[in-house]
């Protein structure tokens, strides 16, 4: 069979490790455990695990550290579980005890993705260094965190708040859902912690609220629980909240959790606008903003390294213009140049992060895809083929507006397959596509 495992559990037995390795398995993320630090090691060594859970009980305050070390080059997130904060060392994200299921999957996934991305900003900051480009932080990365707590004062509300602003954190008060918003439609947060009284009504609400809105819908929620609520915590996740600290939670411990979830959104956007600060430099493609042929054709080489050395997937997407009579009309009078630049900033904002969108001719769009498999690529590259074929582009007085389709091909790196070679099936593919 296959080794198709996902998540290293670290854990002397599986009594307490045990109900939360079950649930993550039901869930897809499929676990294997190791007894030892010696085994653990050698098992990061020898498959691509993406993260790792320890039950810090039976082992060293170093485990975590030990661990990433073992899984080099690849940035390894870790949870772990039986500790307070302040005791441990390279750890991601430290818990008193074993997290529901479903809130330990949605930190996983935010952890590696988080991890993928970083690994791909250094690699992107070593391609745009040679071209005399610095993609370091800008000075409003290094503000104070910024964390609306959104709620009726209470003694541990307000701990957690004395906690927060003593740790240099900027703590916004909003005792309202209606305060909430103004605060949040004003300024930037990194955060928001919910307080969760007797009455969920206006947490939910902020939260529901939040999601509808795109401007918001990526700033991490967490709800503190004042006593036990009749909503299932899966439901409780579902609703959007990153995090849900149940009320016997120590106060310490969940400045640490609420920290760690503001840090990593901060780092998130840093990355973002230092990717994106490049669009109007002269290495890139001048119309779109996307990639050039040369450069895309370099930055691809190391990726493809960086994906050999980590032992992640790495697919390639190619996005042709599909030949319409609308598209031949708009050609005619040069309308769909006009609208290339559209359609370039459409492509990088939907994309991830991590991902790397080019321009490769007047027509064609590629898209590198790290730590991703060719079926995940196609489904991206036809979600944004999709959305770009759903908007209008000005064809003129004369005629209605017109839609850019799109064929996609896609092509998922082979064991010693050349960079060069992956982007040819890419296009290989296309035309199958095609037939």
């Amino acid at each position: 069979m296959a080794f198709d495992a996902r998540v290293l559990i670290l854990a002397a037995d599986d009594g307490r490790i045990g109900p939360l390795a079950e649930g993550l398995d039901a869930l897809g993320w499929r676990t294997v455990t190791a007894r030892d630090l010696a085994s653990a090691a050698a098992t990061l060594q020898d498959f691509p695990l993406e993260a790792a859970i320890i039950d810090i009980a039976s082992f060293a305050p170093d485990a975590a550290l030990r661990l990433r070390a073992a899984a080099e080059p690849r940035r390894l997130p870790v949870l772990v579980v039986g500790a307070r904060p302040d005791t441990i060392e390279g750890a991601d994200l430290v818990m008193s005890a074993p997290p529901h299921p479903a809130q330990a999957a949605l930190r996983l996934e935010q952890l590696v993705r988080a991890s993928i991305a970083e690994e791909e900003y250094h690699l992107r900051t070593t391609t745009f260094s040679l071209r005399g480009v610095d993609l370091t932080a800008r000075p409003e990365d290094e503000a104070p965190l910024r964390i609306l707590a959104a709620g009726s004062a209470d003694r541990r509300f307000l701990a957690l708040s004395n906690l927060l602003t003593a740790q240099g954190v900027e703590v916004i008060a909003a005792p309202t859902p209606y305060t909430a918003f103004d605060y949040l439609h004003e300024s930037p947060f990194d955060a928001a912690v919910l307080w969760g009284a007797e009455d969920h009504a206006p947490a939910l609400s902020i939260a529901s609220g939040m999601k509808r809105n795109t401007r918001l819908y990526h700033i991490p929620l967490m709800l503190y629980l004042r006593g036990q609520t009749e909503m299932g915590l899966s439901e409780l996740f579902n609703r959007g909240f990153a995090d849900v600290a149940a009320a016997d939670t120590p106060e310490d411990e969940t400045a640490e959790r609420l920290l760690a979830l503001a840090a990593a959104h901060r780092r998130h956007l840093s990355i973002r606008r230092a990717l994106d600060s490049v669009r109007s430099l002269d290495v890139m493609d001048p119309t779109t903003g996307l990639f050039t042929p040369e450069l895309f054709a370099a930055h691809l080489g190391r990726i493809a390294e960086g994906a050999r050395a980590r032992r992640r997937p790495l697919s390639v997407c190619v996005l042709r213009v599909r030949e319409t009579e609308a598209v031949a009309w708009a050609r005619q009078g040069s309308w769909l140049d006009r609208a290339m630049p559209q359609i370039g900033a459409m492509v990088s904002r939907l994309v991830r992060i991590e991902d790397t969108p080019a321009r490769l001719a007047k027509e064609v769009f590629a898209l590198a895809l790290p730590a991703t498999h060719a079926a995940q690529a196609r489904l991206a590259a036809e979600r944004i083929a999709a959305v770009i074929g759903c908007t209008a582009f000005d064809a003129g007085s004369e005629r209605s507006p017109f839609v850019a389709e799109f064929d996609v091909g896609v092509a998922e790196m082979r064991e010693g397959e050349a960079p060069g070679a992956l982007l040819e099936r890419a296009s290989a593919d296309l035309f199958e596509q095609t037939r």
